[in-house]
C-alpha cells in the first residue's frame, strides 16, 4: 500500500488517513520507516502465536470502533490478510464504500492458500472498487458476477514498491560467500505446517549437501511451527544460513543476489520474476498463475522429490535456467498506484 498512500498524499483531491492494524508488527514497522509513512491510527493488534478466530474478533471490533470515530468517505485495503477481510466486513456493516487493491486473485480452493483464499473471496463480495493487477484477475471477478464497471486493471502496487527501491542495490546484511550461487528460501505458510515443511527442509538440506558451490539463505519466520522445524532439520548443515526474517530492503537485496528462489510466498512470485529470478513455488496451488503461464515460475509443492529435481535442473542446465530467468513480469509496470488514485478521483463518493 505504500505507493498508494504516497500517491494519495500528493493529490489535493484527497485527505487520506493511514490506519495500521499491526497484524504483523515486525514486518510493518520496518516498511513504514523505509517509505516514510507514519500511521494516523495504530491498533497494535498482534499477539504471540495468535489464533485466527481471536485475531478476527479483535480486528473486527477495533476496526469498527476506528471507522465510527473517523467516518471516512471510503476505505482502501490491499491483499489477502485477515486485516483486509475484516476491514471489508466492517465497512459493509457501516455502509462505507470499500476498495480492494490486488483484487481477483483466486486458486478456487479455500484450503490453499489458507486462510487467504477465503479472505479474498469475502473481500471480493463486499468491495465497490476492485483494483485487479492482471486481466486474469479481472476475469476471475467477472466469473463471480462482479459488474465490469466495478473492475479496474491497474497492475500490482507491489511492483511499484519493488522498482522504487531496487535501484539502490541494497545490502543483505547477512554474510554469504560471494563465490557461491545463492538459493534464497522463504517457507512459512500455515498450510505447510507439519510434514509439508519437513519435506521442504529435507529438500533444502539435500540441495546444500550435494552442491558445494551453492549457499542457502533461509530467513526463518519466528512462528514456532516454522522455527522449530527449520532449526532441527537445517541448523547444523554447512552451507545453510538460518537468520531472522529480513526487512524489506535487505530482502530485495537478497532476491537480487539470488541465483534461484524457493518460496511459498505470494508476493515473491510477483517480485522475483521482475528481477529475473526463477521461482519454485512450494505450494500445491497459486493464485498468481500468470507467471506460471509465462514460464518464469513453477509449482513444485511441498514435495521433496519435485523440489530437488527442479532446483537441481536449474543448477545444472544453463539453457533451462535462462528460460526461467527472463525478467518477465506480468504484474505491472510500476504505475499501478497512479491508476488507482485516478479511478477514485473520477468517482463522486457520497459521505
Amino acid at each position: 500500500m505504500a505507493p498508494v498512500i504516497q500517491a494519495l498524499a500528493g493529490d489535493p483531491a484527497f485527505a487520506s488517513r493511514v490506519l495500521a492494524t499491526a497484524q504483523h508488527r515486525q514486518m510493518l514497522d520496518q516498511v513504514l520507516a523505509l517509505f516514510g509513512i507514519r500511521p494516523d491510527l495504530d491498533l497494535d493488534i498482534m499477539r504471540p502465536n495468535q489464533a485466527l478466530t481471536a485475531l478476527t474478533a479483535r480486528l473486527l471490533l477495533a476496526l469498527d470502533e476506528a471507522l465510527g470515530a473517523e467516518n471516512p468517505d471510503l476505505v482502501l485495503a490491499q491483499g489477502d490478510t485477515t486485516t483486509v477481510m475484516t476491514a471489508a466486513l466492517a465497512c459493509f456493516y457501516r455502509k462505507i464504500p470499500f476498495g480492494h487493491v490486488e483484487a481477483g486473485l483466486r486458486t478456487g480452493d479455500l484450503d490453499n492458500p489458507f486462510p487467504e483464499e477465503m479472505n479474498r473471496v469475502v473481500a471480493g463480495r463486499l468491495a465497490r472498487w476492485h483494483f485487479a493487477p492482471t486481466a486474469s484477475a479481472r476475469d476471475n471477478l467477472l466469473r463471480e458476477g462482479v459488474a465490469p464497471a466495478a473492475i479496474h486493471v491497474t497492475g500490482n502496487t507491489v511492483i511499484d514498491a519493488l522498482l522504487s527501491v531496487a535501484d539502490r542495490r541494497p545490502a543483505i546484511g547477512v554474510p554469504i560467500d560471494p563465490a557461491k550461487r545463492l538459493i534464497l528460501v522463504t517457507a512459512h505458510r500455515r498450510e505447510n505446517f507439519g510434514e509439508p515443511l519437513r519435506e521442504i527442509c529435507r529438500a533444502i538440506r539435500r540441495l546444500a549437501e550435494t552442491n558445494p558451490d551453492v549457499a542457502v539463505l533461509y530467513p526463518v519466520h519466528p512462528n514456532p511451527n516454522v522455527k522449530g522445524v527449520a532449526e532441527a532439520l537445517l541448523g547444523d548443515c554447512p552451507g545453510i544460513t538460518l537468520c531472522p526474517p529480513l526487512d524489506y530492503l535487505p530482502f530485495v537485496g537478497a532476491m537480487q543476489r539470488a541465483y534461484l528462489i524457493l518460496s511459498d510466498s505470494g508476493g515473491v512470485q510477483e517480485e522475483a520474476p521482475a528481477l529475473g529470478k526463477p521461482v519454485l513455488v512450494l505450494r500445491q496451488e497459486t493464485e498468481r498463475p500468470e507467471a506460471v503461464a509465462a514460464g518464469v515460475v513453477k509449482l513444485v509443492g511441498p514435495v521433496y522429490e519435485r523440489i530437488v529435481a527442479q532446483a537441481q535442473r536449474l543448477l545444472d542446465d544453463p539453457g533451462y535456467y535462462s528460460s526461467m530467468a527472463r525478467g518477465v513480469s506480468p504484474y505491472g509496470d510500476g504505475h499501478a498506484a497512479g491508476r488507482i488514485v485516478a479511478v477514485l478521483r473520477g468517482h463522486r463518493v457520497a459521505g
